[in-house]
């Protein structure tokens, strides 16, 4: 019997040697996320309660709860969830963490004031996986989903592109349009509050505020 393949290999890849490899972010890169996070969550009250999800090894978690808020942790990966758990106990945040596919979520309807997804949209090849995602994010979220993607009018989404129709490699990471991407919004019932980015067109990584739309 054969394993399907998985559409895209970042679901997967995240064993315990890739997960710790993971951790390594430079101080300076972590920061200027950190802060591009910051600038979306200005628009998060504090009194939010907020999933991050995928967590990864738990950094934005950490940088959460400093920042005043609460909230619950989740990944896909094994490896990743027990690496979150330990690193969210070594900074002191109380914080529970748990294993979640976020295509097929198991928590309940508006379960999270709040929900971060931060750096695993590029990871989507196709508008079909892109779709599930964010629709579970919209069901999970009572109020606001906070989520980065790549941007294709940037420099280095433009240089990807080139390589690869240049014959170059194509490469794993995939930029989306907020254009499409307010579009699975919409069909959440969802709108678009804010986009934010360190340098338009120069940074490839952008962060997107969406909220739910008031009941007519």
């Amino acid at each position: 019997m054969t394993t399907a393949k998985p559409i895209y290999q970042g679901r997967v890849k995240y064993d315990l040697k890739t997960a710790l490899a993971y951790q390594r972010v430079s101080p300076a890169k972590h920061r200027s996320e950190m802060n591009l996070l910051d600038r979306a969550f200005g628009l998060v009250p504090k009194n939010h309660r907020v999933l991050d999800v995928p967590c990864g090894g738990g950094r934005v978690s950490i940088h959460l709860a400093h920042q005043g808020y609460a909230g619950e942790a989740a990944d896909f990966s094994e490896a990743m969830v027990g690496i979150a758990t330990k690193n969210l106990a070594n900074a002191g945040v109380r914080c529970a963490v748990g294993r979640q596919d976020i295509e097929a979520m198991t928590y309940p309807d508006n379960h999270m004031d709040a929900i971060v997804c931060f750096r695993l949209f590029h990871h989507f090849p196709d508008a079909a996986t892109r779709q599930r995602c964010i629709s579970e994010l919209c069901r999970v979220a009572k109020h606001t989903v906070v989520i980065s993607y790549f941007s294709p009018l940037s420099a280095t989404s433009l240089r990807r592109t080139l390589v690869a129709a240049a014959g170059g490699k194509r490469s794993p990471k995939h930029s989306t349009s907020l254009h499409e991407i307010e579009g699975y919004f919409e069909l959440n019932g969802f709108r678009l509050v804010r986009n934010f980015a360190r340098m338009p067109f120069i940074h490839t990584l952008h962060v997107a505020v969406f909220e739910r739309k008031e009941s007519d």
